[in-house]
């Protein structure tokens, strides 16, 4: 069971929803994306992503705040990086499921 309170199958529902909105938009799919091959500083996420710096660093407090994201500070430096590895798994399983459906979901017209 999800956080380990008993939670009726609509919240569930919700929360699954919450957790993919999450994953919706097209700047932190991207910061998403550039940390699944480690940890980077803002700055390397900027470069990696082609986003503006405010931009990068609002959508990382959105990550952290829903705990996908976590950051470590070394040095003078602050490292962000996947909170956990299934988020890594969950966007490799994406990318499998993405290659046999992408036809179909280009042409939905509904989540446009």
């Amino acid at each position: 069971m999800i956080a380990k309170t008993k939670m009726t199958r609509t919240q569930v529902s919700d929360l699954k929803v919450k957790l993919f909105r999450g994953f919706s938009d097209h700047s932190r799919m991207s910061i998403l994306n550039a940390l699944r091959s480690g940890p980077l500083t803002v700055n390397e996420i900027v470069e990696a992503t082609g986003l503006s710096q405010s931009n990068v660093s609002n959508h990382l407090g959105c990550l952290r705040c829903c705990d996908l994201v976590i950051r470590q500070q070394q040095g003078r430096f602050v490292y962000y990086q996947l909170s956990d590895e299934r988020i890594a798994k969950l966007l490799d399983l994406a990318d499998e499921l993405l290659a046999d459906v992408a036809l179909g979901v280009n042409r939905c017209n509904t989540y446009d």
